[in-house]
């Protein structure tokens, strides 16, 4: 829970507030911003794969993930105030370059170190079931607490400290929430696969996990997932500066927009042991497209938008942690199917995903804000600004919930279970 939760406090930057910082306090133009948001997403695809290769070749005492996961703690600290410290003595060619390097020293090389360790520490930590699940709600509570928690705090840090004392002190939340999660938390078979010498190759082991379908669909759930929630929460903070005209109405949207999501959560357990992870995903789903029509009909009306924040917030949860613990699953029935147990690449998915997904969500609302000619220096907005805004923030949210359902429909290797523990038993 703590070690999920400190990688959320960069997911939280990332989605809600990194493109307003680059436009408006560093001045770097949002179409060059979304455009790079995108151009860094195809490097992470690639480090994703070849990090989720390297945790399946590792072997240590401390396991395959876990040593891994320590070293991201401490790198979670430096990228966070690089990454929140463009020189603003430089020109805007010269922020936009810097802007480069730190995003994808954070986002591609150190978010990939973390996110897929400790997605490959779930099925690395027991091999019971029942445990996983109960282990991804744990890890899902902590996602969303210590994320209301530091959604809800950037605001005021940034309006009393300013960017430089605020990225310090995030940085270091998450450093020591990561370390604690990495130090404490233990792989059940970490001896014995230090002792292995077997190394099976990657070109064995990337094509068994290219031929698994769920791969794929789990990927997909994860990137439409965040690509949903990235993209309101970016637009999120345009809509409360430029069609409410109150910016500190962004810290009760972070609540309602996290705290029923993290309420819900204690249902997950129960509804997964009895129906199926995929049915607490679809009736998120469900909750996602209500939540975003709520908000579409809402305009000024903070009472509603709140209402539909809240049902949204009821759909994001589950979706932002049943898919976490669907990874198990996965890897059980790919190992099945195909004789080759890979947790680190099958974990790259859930990381690929939620980082395209925070990527392009972000660059989604640059490039709205780009094409509608969105300009930080003027007082007053144009109609169209503000139109686009409202588009962004709701409607889109909802054309991209019937996606997930879609997907989600797919997502349907639980029922296989039954047949591969029989095998093996």
């Amino acid at each position: 829970a703590l070690g999920t939760g400190g990688g959320n406090v960069f997911s939280q930057i990332a989605a809600a507030f990194l493109l307003q910082y680059y436009t408006d306090t560093a001045l770097i133009g949002a179409g060059a911003v979304a455009t790079m948001f995108l151009i860094c997403r195809v490097f992470d695809g690639i480090s994703d794969l070849l990090m989720g290769g390297i945790i399946d070749k590792t072997r240590s005492k401390l396991g395959k993930a876990r040593p891994w996961l320590i070293a991201s703690g401490p790198l979670s600290l430096l990228g966070i105030v690089l990454l929140m410290n463009v020189p603003m003595g430089l020109s805007e060619g010269g922020k936009l370059a810097y802007a480069y390097i730190t995003y994808i020293f954070m986002a591609v090389i150190v978010y990939t170190i973390y996110g897929i360790a400790n997605t490959a520490m779930l099925p690395l930590m027991t091999k019971n079931p029942e445990e996983h699940t109960m282990l991804a709600t744990f890890s899902a509570i902590g996602n969303n607490a210590i994320g209301l928690v530091a959604g809800s705090a950037i605001t005021p840090l940034v309006m009393n400290l300013g960017w430089k004392s605020a990225s310090i002190i995030l940085g270091l939340v998450a450093c020591v929430l990561i370390l604690i999660s990495g130090l404490l938390n233990k792989e059940v078979d970490a001896e014995e696969n230090a002792a292995k010498k077997e190394n099976i190759p990657m070109s064995k082991q990337l094509p068994a996990v290219l031929k698994n379908k769920y791969f794929f669909l789990l990927l997909l759930v994860g990137a439409f997932s965040l690509l949903m929630n990235a993209n309101a929460i970016g637009a999120q903070i345009y809509y409360c500066n430029l069609v409410l005209g109150n910016m500190g109405f962004m810290s009760t949207l972070m609540i309602a927009g996290q705290l029923p999501g993290l309420l819900i959560l204690f249902l997950m357990p129960y509804i997964s042991n009895k129906y199926s992870k995929q049915t607490f995903l679809l009736i998120g789903s469900i909750f996602l497209i209500i939540g975003f029509v709520i908000c579409g009909l809402a305009g000024a009306n903070t009472t509603l938008l709140v209402i539909g924040t809240v049902v949204r917030s009821l759909g994001a949860g589950p979706l932002l942690s049943a898919v976490f613990a669907l990874v198990p699953d996965v890897v059980e029935y790919g190992y099945w199917k195909f004789g080759i147990r890979s947790e680190g690449l099958i974990s790259s998915a859930q990381s690929v995903g939620s980082k395209v997904g925070i990527g392009l969500g972000s660059a989604l609302t640059g490039w709205i804000l780009a094409a509608v000619h969105y300009d930080p220096t003027v007082m007053e907005q144009s109609e169209a600004v503000v139109n686009a805004v409202k588009f962004d923030f709701t409607w889109l949210g909802a054309i991209i919930s019937v996606v997930i359902l879609v997907v989600v429909l797919m997502l349907n290797v639980e029922k296989y279970a039954n047949q591969y523990r029989k095998e093996r038993n």
